[in-house]
């Protein structure tokens, strides 16, 4: 398939997913970006335009970043909801973009209810 044909879809499957969420100081969106090697969370107020807390795997210890990609994404979802306890935050809306609810995106989402949050 065509590069340029992959990279349309994949903003459009963003596009799609981002037109139905928006996040408030009360609920804030919880962006997730992937790549090959990390993974990044946001928790970002789309009313104020700001980003609240945010966590990657590069905040991980040695030890978790030894880890394999979808056990990083549990610790950083663990990490994450720590970051927005302590600002008094509990519930969010999940962003996961143009990737799929599956693998590290889904254990990152599992991790975070599991924490006492509300997807």
């Amino acid at each position: 398939m065509d590069v340029k044909l992959l990279h349309r879809k994949k903003i459009r499957r963003a596009r799609r997913v981002r037109a139905k969420i928006f996040g408030t100081s009360n609920r804030p969106r919880l962006a997730v970006f992937r790549s090959n090697k990390g993974f990044a969370v946001q928790l970002i107020d789309d009313a104020k335009g700001k980003t609240l807390f945010a966590a990657s795997t590069k905040e991980l210890s040695k030890e978790e970043q030894k880890k394999t990609k979808t056990e990083q994404a549990v610790f950083l979802g663990v990490l994450i909801v720590k970051k927005a306890k302590g600002g008094g935050i509990t519930k969010a809306v999940l962003d996961r973009r143009s990737y799929r609810y599956h693998g590290r995106v889904r254990a990152f989402a599992e991790s975070v209810r599991k924490g006492g949050f509300t997807i």
